[in-house]
């Protein structure tokens, strides 16, 4: 009675931390599209930002919640408070008591772990104390790589695309379509972010023209910052624009915009440290 006891008052507070999770990934987003709005207005150039994105993916923990006698909900957070809610069907009620058990096997085992983590032994592992729902698990890990491999993705916001289309020497109206579609479909923005990554450099670079990592924006200047997390999560700010741009009003306000994202991210966690 003791044991379950304290299992349902870790699932609560399992149910706390992912409302509060919720809350502040919301948060997130919608501040990280504020700025790059509010930077696109200030410089009159297309701007982007990425979500802070860690180089291997964690799992913090799992929750399972029986919905209905058909339905399973499982909860999976990764690192960056990246959220999926996974529907997973049963063929029978599952009892509440072997749901907290089950999460509980999941937790002890995943906590903590990234995809190379999960591998055939610890699978075969959790199945054989599982028992009688070893094909449920199935569906569970399932779900757990799924989220793993979609906090992967790289969220990138854009604004200003059309600010582009103020400056005629950039070039033919085809050009500038191929960059405004950039924007949209955001597969060059990978690239530039890729290497603006992957340089040892962090702080402020700049490309003129042929320097630009994306051939199509040889007709650009392109000027990106990168800023990171306390816990080793790195974003990157772009600025675009003609070659001709004010490049000391750019550099100037990328660097005040990084130092202000440090003070929000690491600021916040290092109080919510404190707290604890």
């Amino acid at each position: 009675d003791q044991m379950m006891k304290e299992r349902e008052a870790e699932t609560e507070e399992l149910r706390q931390e992912k409302e509060g999770l919720l809350e502040r990934v919301d948060r997130m987003e919608l501040m990280l599209k504020q700025v790059v709005k509010v930077l696109a207005y200030n410089t009159n150039y297309a701007t982007m930002i990425t979500a802070p994105q860690y180089r291997e993916v964690h799992v913090k923990f799992v929750q399972l919640s029986m919905v209905d006698d058909e339905h399973v909900l499982a909860v999976i957070v990764t690192e960056g408070n990246i959220i999926k809610n996974q529907m997973i069907e049963v063929t029978e009620p599952i009892a509440n008591e072997d749901i907290l058990k089950l999460s509980v096997l999941v937790n002890s085992f995943l906590q903590g772990a990234a995809l190379r983590d999960i591998n055939i032994e610890i699978i075969q592992t959790m199945k054989g104390q599982a028992g009688i729902y070893d094909r449920f698990l199935d569906q569970v890990l399932e779900a757990v790589v799924g989220a793993i491999k979609e906090a992967d993705e790289r969220q990138i916001y854009t604004s200003g695309a059309t600010n582009i289309l103020k400056y005629p020497e950039i070039g033919d109206e085809e050009k500038t379509s191929v960059l405004l579609e950039a924007f949209e479909e955001k597969e060059m923005l990978n690239e530039l972010v890729d290497e603006t990554l992957s340089s040892d450099d962090t702080g402020i670079q700049i490309y003129i023209g042929d320097e630009a990592p994306v051939k199509n924006m040889k007709d650009l200047s392109v000027v990106t910052a990168t800023y990171e997390l306390q816990e080793g999560a790195k974003g990157t700010i772009g600025i675009i624009g003609p070659k001709r741009m004010d490049y000391k009003k750019v550099v100037d306000t990328l660097k005040e915009l990084t130092i202000e994202l440090d003070e929000i991210f690491n600021n916040k966690n290092k109080s919510k440290g404190d707290e604890t």
